[in-house]
């Protein structure tokens, strides 16, 4: 089963934080049996989350959405989540209650009224008709709808949420489908010249699909070439690898890192 990965947040993308969604998110998902299809990179303007997101509720894909959910100024994600689907903003009672007993827990705040707490429950304000999905880290939630779920920026936050969704809602999908996936690294030949032959491993293994990346800038340049495959496919992959491999020996090709010649 594949997903989609939305990282929204200035602070990434002018590069004063680092990035630790990506990584994470394609080792949780590997140890589940699922897959990234793709990840994008959002910046905090609402007419940009609010394009993405419609283009993405419409592109039938589970999608995790981390950044934005916050109650400042430069919080968007939840109000360009319900101007994507077209519904309003609504008081969550679950989000709310638990922010109520957080702040009475643990701040010593009595006023459940005041202006500060008032504030503070704008972050349990969800699209209409969304779920909670629970915070452990401080109680503050996340929301889901559609099959999008939307996490804080704070990886610390983000990561165990995350988990949560996918043990919860998709522990049916894991392993369900199989993948598989042999590469090496190829020397002595150009890409063109392994072009065909990857056309070729493509015509005549119905479902394996071929990929090539050189790798420039080193003293010796090289090609990591290998195939992949899903499904009923794999069941083709090792032939398909084996054959490609001798096509490039038969070239004069050097294989290395290679455990399947």
């Amino acid at each position: 089963m594949d997903f989609g990965l939305m990282i929204i947040g200035d602070e990434i993308l002018n590069g004063r934080h680092t990035d630790a969604h990506f990584a994470f998110v394609k080792q949780a998902l590997l140890q589940r049996g699922l897959r990234l299809a793709w990840v994008e990179y959002v910046a905090d303007v609402r007419s940009e989350i609010v394009a993405r997101l419609q283009r993405s509720f419409v592109a039938g894909l589970p999608v995790l959405v981390t950044g934005g959910i916050g109650a400042t100024p430069d919080d968007h994600t939840r109000q360009s989540a319900a101007m994507a689907l077209g519904v309003e903003l609504q008081m969550h009672e679950g989000a709310a209650h638990l922010l109520n007993t957080v702040v009475a827990a643990r701040l010593n705040e009595t006023d459940l009224n005041s202006a500060v707490q008032q504030q503070r429950l704008q972050m349990a304000m969800f699209p209409a008709g969304a779920d909670m999905i629970p915070n452990p880290y401080n109680q503050v939630a996340g929301f889901s709808i559609r099959e999008h779920y939307f996490f804080p920026g704070f990886p610390v936050m983000a990561h165990p949420m995350m988990e949560w969704v996918l043990e919860t809602h998709y522990q049916k999908e894991f392993f369900k489908e199989q993948h598989a996936m042999h590469s090496a690294m190829v020397y002595g030949l150009q890409e063109s010249q392994l072009t065909p032959l990857m056309i070729a491993t493509e015509s005549n293994f119905v479902g394996v699909q071929t990929f090539s990346l050189p790798k420039v800038g080193e003293s010796r340049y090289s090609i990591e070439l290998g195939v992949k495959a899903s499904g009923d496919a794999c069941a083709l992959i090792d032939e398909a690898w084996q054959q490609l491999c001798q096509q490039v020996l038969a070239l004069d090709g050097e294989i290395t890192h290679n455990e399947n010649i």
